[in-house]
């Protein structure tokens, strides 16, 4: 068992403690593969492969650049490997918010965005969200960024990144700067678990509604999710492109996907088949990263930016399997070890 744990942590590149169940799929057992659009998968790809340090993988990349055949490429020098953890797969989605602020206290947009703390410890938990919010230990240093909705910073801290437009059409882009780490907790469940509603019922504009509508509880609600994030500003990104993701690199709508780094590497691609509303059957890549991301069968769709891409976003929950393309060698280094040693 040891044996087997160490080769799998080998072939994906990770460490021992995130090992689990690996499977060799081959592509026809992709529902759906033969009709995705495979170049606007190798273009996502390309985005983020260059950053990608080890031989094979920029072998890989180089290759890439070069082909005129995306799906030709993925099948000849890829192998679908299936990793599951023993929990239920679940898929759900997130966007680039776009805000309305002020760069003043004003009228409803009195939660300010905060840059940074230059005191925030490089290790172990700081503040929590209801400290924060109730001590005043960032207020007045300089942080803010803007001033926006309170429910609405909350919700923008959960996607870790976004727009601010300002009076005057100014917009000020955010990128994701830090986080207190202090756990993740969601507040759809809180209220599922109070029994205000059931698990189908929760979304994020029926939390939106209910926070409104009960404010002092409302309040109350959000500090039940201790975890905090700071932005930073990254204006320097067009505003055509995507948000920076985890690699720092511009991430793009219904091709990237968050995953746990533990357990599937970063810039990898990763077929997605979901069942819901929004079914997928579509190649993808991982790009990002996000708190709420645990597990080899747990992954986050991004759907853009705005409201009609946060709607999709928020309906998004979803049963289904995640299956990673990884290069051969690293893929069939896996097996031998899978079938050798039962034990």
């Amino acid at each position: 068992m040891i044996r087997r744990a160490a080769a799998l942590a080998l072939a994906l590149g990770l460490p021992l403690a995130a090992t689990a169940s690996p499977k060799l799929l081959g592509f026809e057992q992709l529902r759906g593969w033969a009709e995705d659009d495979h170049a606007a998968a190798l273009e996502t790809f390309l985005e983020t492969c260059r950053d990608l340090r080890d031989r094979d993988w920029k072998a890989l990349c180089a290759l890439a650049r070069e082909t005129d055949d995306a799906r030709g490429f993925f099948e000849l020098f890829f192998l679908p490997v299936l990793v599951e953890d023993g929990r239920d797969a679940l898929f759900t989605g997130y966007y680039e918010p776009e805000l309305r602020g002020s760069e003043v206290p004003d009228g409803r947009y009195v939660a300010p965005v905060y840059r940074v703390p230059d005191d925030l410890p490089a290790e172990g938990p700081w503040l929590t969200r209801q400290e924060i919010d109730e001590g005043g230990a960032l207020s007045g240093r300089g942080l803010e960024i803007a001033y926006v909705d309170p429910v609405e910073l909350f919700f923008l801290q959960i996607q870790g990144s976004g727009r601010v437009r300002l009076p005057g059409g100014k917009v000020i882009r955010l990128g994701y700067g830090a986080a207190n780490r202090q756990p993740y907790s969601s507040i759809g469940q809180e209220l599922v678990a109070r029994g205000v509603y059931e698990p189908h019922q929760v979304s994020a504009e029926v939390i939106r509604s209910w926070v409104r509508r009960n404010p002092d509880d409302g309040r109350k609600l959000l500090w039940t999710n201790r975890s905090y994030v700071f932005f930073r500003e990254v204006n320097e990104v067009p505003p055509e492109r995507g948000p920076l993701g985890a690699m720092n690199r511009s991430i793009t709508p219904l091709r990237t996907v968050a995953i746990d780094p533990a357990y599937v590497p970063l810039g990898a691609p990763v077929w997605i088949e979901t069942e819901g509303e929004d079914r997928f059957r579509r190649l993808m890549v991982a790009q990002d990263t996000g708190s709420a991301i645990k597990g080899a069968q747990r992954a986050d769709i991004f759907f853009g930016t705005g409201r009609l891409a946060g709607k999709r976003a928020g309906r998004t929950r979803d049963t289904g399997r995640l299956v990673m393309l990884l290069p051969i060698q690293r893929a069939w280094d896996m097996l031998p070890q899978t079938l050798a040693d039962p034990a």
